[in-house]
């Protein structure tokens, strides 16, 4: 995506591939639904960014993993991910990789 906007990049580092077909929710400053949608084969998702604030995305890292056949309980170590983050600037691009492992994460803005 050029220009403004923001771009998700989830990968699962446990086994060393994208998470295509994890669910990512991403609410606006008004907090409305603008995204619900599952990941892309690459595990990515763009979406636009219509307003200046504060948005969130939550990852919902515990379904995907089970319908990946990963043994992980009910609730998991990380069932769902939320991450709140600030667009200051619409003509940005905000990235955000997340790397992931049933057990921990690491998330942050990217620079694509």
């Amino acid at each position: 995506m050029a220009g403004g906007g923001i771009s998700i990049h989830v990968y699962d580092v446990s086994r060393g591939i994208p998470a295509a077909g994890l669910r990512v929710e991403l609410r606006g400053p008004d907090g409305k639904p603008l995204v619900d949608a599952q990941t892309a084969k690459p595990g990515t998702l763009d979406a636009s960014t219509p307003l200046v604030g504060t948005y969130e995305a939550i990852f919902h890292i515990g379904d995907w993993y089970r319908a990946q056949g990963v043994a992980v309980p009910t609730p998991a170590f990380l069932e769902t991910v939320p991450y709140r983050f600030g667009v200051a600037d619409l003509a940005q691009h905000y990235h955000l990789p997340l790397k992931m492992t049933p057990w921990g994460f690491s998330l942050f803005r990217g620079g694509a």
